[in-house]
């Protein structure tokens, strides 16, 4: 808080959240009423009340994603540094080893959460909002971001690579708020053991502060609170803080120090033996970048529990999925459930494909073992492409897992052959762009941290928008032609962030031109989705994602010399 320079962007980080907030507002506004004028106060404050709703939810969101990614990166960039083992030999006592990392780690959110403030307060002026759901809400948020901030350090100092600490995060917070819905399905909201579990999922609070006439049953006044929720959700971290602190010094240095102290020392020993046997040389690959991705363990020997959590996931949802049916019932107006259950698999699997991306690369830099590059003969094209292909060998089973959940439903004629061959195709592109914005992030940044926050910040708030685009076509109810002015502003302002986050370190006249298509390309994808189109909307995203991928794979290969600081034009 007192010595870390002040950059532009910290200014702008707040100013920026401000503004996209303006811009959705001015968005919202547009699909509600577009350019006629509003004199009926009643209009205003229904107004009001579904900018709150689509505020709240955006921030929530924001807040529990976040406060994890940055929470656990201030950890897991010390590890991968080899940095935590100087603190833990400093006079720093456990608990301000803890705590500090975790409060540094989530002072940014912190920052952002008081800069909504005067934004939910102007919302509160509209009408039909009560400064208590205001106050309840931002409460929420705040202890949300306390206890995933708090979950996102156990596991960082719990586990050793970046890769196990951003996916065992990530999905820890999905079974768990699987379990507590799973908890509320079997026994009923209405049950002892009902409520209490539905005190963990800060979404079914906010849903119920959002409207607090829903639970009500007499003609008592309306009393709005999220008292026991915040309080469960604060107690939730409490209990991680206390157990990371108490765990801290057992669980760090790792094993794998020792480890390597003790193979050193053997090493020695057998070297001063002159009756040692030579030791069996592995037959490493034609190109030995993508032989070290598959063939070592080189995310760690716990990799395998992270696909068996997304196996529990994935089974967990397709389970209730077939017990619920092939109902024709619609999830948030606009797809099946079985669609709905696709998606969040999708999203959740394009994630981690990211995250193992970019810490495929940032590990190597963290390690210091990407500058043995400039001892090798290690091509461009050997490298970028080995690391590419050890990503999606890595996590074929993330992949495989969502498609064969919709190759069921096309077994039973729920979804069409037409609609199936677009799906998969759309998915396999998305994959693709999702692993090479990873690469691509991990090339253009010199710190883990920052590249690790850009690439999957990228993909948040890309598919976030996503999802609020859908939900402002479905509020606007109007041809293509005059959604488009309405839209136009949040599609151009997307852009330019696209175009921020892809050329600022790396610029190109193609990520350029692909940072401009993309968002106007989506968008015109997911009406074309509305409108039952599924060859213009895979033509969309063919177009979109497939050129920026290309766009981004094409610097990477040709530029990885300079990256590197060698020159290897003279190899052919």
């Amino acid at each position: 808080m007192l010595t870390a320079p002040r950059q532009v962007k910290h200014y702008l980080l707040r100013s920026g959240y401000v503004g996209l907030f303006l811009v959705l507002m001015w968005t919202t506004w547009q699909a509600t009423f577009g350019w006629q004028q509003v004199q009926n106060i009643g209009d205003v404050a229904r107004f009001g009340s579904l900018v709150f709703q689509l505020f709240s939810l955006v921030q929530i969101s924001l807040v529990l994603f976040f406060s994890l990614l940055l929470a656990a990166g201030s950890v897991a960039q010390e590890k991968d540094r080899h940095t935590l083992i100087l603190l833990l030999m400093t006079d720093l006592r456990s608990h301000e080893l803890v705590l500090g990392k975790l409060f540094s780690g989530a002072l940014p959110v912190v920052v952002l959460l008081a800069t909504s403030i005067p934004v939910f307060t102007m919302i509160h002026m509209l009408g039909s909002i009560d400064i208590a759901q205001v106050v309840w809400m931002l409460l929420l948020c705040a202890v949300t971001g306390f206890a995933a901030a708090s979950w996102g350090v156990l596991v960082a100092f719990w586990r050793e690579k970046t890769f196990q600490t951003l996916a065992i995060g990530v999905l820890g917070i999905v079974l768990g708020l699987g379990l507590v819905e799973t908890i509320v399905g079997l026994t009923g909201i209405d049950s002892t053991a009902g409520r209490w579990a539905a005190l963990w999922n800060p979404y079914r609070t906010l849903f119920a502060l959002l409207n607090p006439l829903g639970s009500q049953t007499g003609l008592e006044p309306v009393r709005v609170s999220a008292i026991d929720s915040v309080s469960a959700l604060a107690g939730l971290g409490v209990v991680a803080n206390i157990i990371t602190i108490a765990r801290l010094r057992v669980w760090n240095p790792t094993q794998a120090v020792f480890d390597s102290s003790k193979q050193s020392e053997d090493a020695e020993a057998v070297a001063s033996e002159t009756t040692a046997k030579p030791a069996r040389a592995r037959n490493i690959w034609k190109n030995p970048v993508i032989w070290r991705e598959i063939c070592t363990r080189a995310y760690g020997r716990k990799a395998v529990l992270i696909k068996l959590a997304y196996v529990v996931v994935a089974a967990a949802v397709s389970i209730g999925l077939i017990r619920s049916g092939t109902g024709a019932e619609l999830v948030i107006g606009v797809m099946t459930k079985a669609g709905f259950a696709f998606t969040g698999l999708a999203f959740l699997s394009l994630m981690l494909v990211n995250a193992q991306a970019v810490t495929a690369l940032t590990s190597e830099r963290d390690a210091n073992t990407l500058e043995l590059l400039l001892v090798t003969d290690v091509t461009a094209k050997e490298f970028v492409y080995g690391k590419l292909g050890g990503v999606l060998y890595n996590t074929k089973e993330l992949i495989l897992i969502p498609p064969a959940l919709m190759g069921y439903y096309f077994s039973l004629n729920v979804v069409s052959g037409e609609n199936f061959v677009c799906l998969l195709l759309g998915f396999f592109v998305l994959v693709t762009f999702s692993a090479m914005l990873g690469l691509h992030s991990g090339f253009a940044h010199d710190h883990s941290r920052a590249a690790i926050a850009s690439s999957l910040g990228t993909m948040f708030f890309l598919f976030v928008g996503i999802l609020i685009f859908m939900l402002l076509l479905i509020e606007a109810r109007s041809s293509f032609a005059l959604q488009l002015p309405s839209f136009l502003l949040f599609i151009v302002v997307g852009s330019i962030a696209l175009w921020y986050s892809l050329t600022k370190h790396n610029p190109s006249v193609a990520l350029g031109m692909a940072a401009g298509a993309l968002p106007f390309l989506t968008f015109y994808a997911i009406t074309s989705f509305l409108l039952f189109a599924p060859l213009a909307a895979l033509f969309a995203i063919l177009s979109a994602y497939g050129f920026a991928t290309v766009a981004m794979l094409i610097p990477a290969v040709s530029d990885f010399d300079v990256v590197l600081g060698r020159s290897t034009e003279d190899r052919g």
